[in-house]
């Protein structure tokens, strides 16, 4: 079933990740799964992460943390041993620093910026992700998102609700991952991974879709 709605996004062959655009692409992607030297972490995003469905065949599907609840800018993760909460808010321009080339934005704050639609102004931001487990919390820097914008709790297809987000869980008992995915404008998926109760990367792809 994974396989099949994999093949329905993403082409036989890949869209490349430089999109065709007629301005600058600040966009690095040292945080590409293509990019990913631990090869049990590869292997998990490959799992479930679009941008890696040429590494899917045969992986195993990870067991996830339930949703608990939901809102228009919330989404809550939890089972008896983890909680996720995710947080959105409302991109407002006059708040940021924004670098234009002619018409296009191509910076945020002096950074690249990924999601959405790039060189338009995004429309939402993440404003917080928190991570509990048992009793401890675990930090996650604000760097780890504050240039990931336009996240998604959901989307439509043919009529319907769906969401390929989720809270997944690495068999090795040590490891889960965070991921939201949008279909819109290419594609873009953001990936948190906690590793022994502390954020241990992101992983980051965009323009991956038809």
């Amino acid at each position: 079933m994974r396989l099949a709605l994999c093949l329905l996004l993403v082409s036989s062959s890949f869209v490349s990740m430089a999109q065709d655009l007629d301005f600058p692409d600040y966009r690095s992607k040292k945080d590409n799964f293509s990019k990913i030297s631990d090869k049990d972490v590869r292997a998990d995003v490959a799992s479930f992460a679009l941008a890696a469905v040429d590494e899917s065949i045969g992986k195993a599907v990870l067991k996830t943390v339930p949703v608990k609840e939901y809102g228009s800018n919330f989404m809550t993760y939890e089972d008896d041993k983890i909680q996720v909460i995710i947080k959105t808010g409302v991109f407002f321009p006059s708040k940021h620093k924004m670098m234009f080339n002619e018409s296009h934005l191509v910076r945020i704050d002096n950074h690249p910026y990924y999601g959405g639609t790039y060189g338009m102004p995004p429309k939402t931001t993440i404003e917080s992700i928190t991570v509990v487990i048992g009793k401890d919390t675990v930090a996650i820097p604000p760097t780890a998102f504050s240039d990931l914008y336009d996240p998604s709790f959901s989307y439509n297809e043919n009529g319907a609700t769906r969401s390929r987000n989720g809270v997944f869980l690495s068999n090795d008992k040590h490891t889960f991952y965070i991921y939201m995915f949008n279909p819109n404008s290419k594609g873009s998926e953001f990936t948190w991974v906690i590793r022994d109760k502390q954020y241990l990367r992101r992983v980051v792809d965009f323009g991956f879709l038809n």
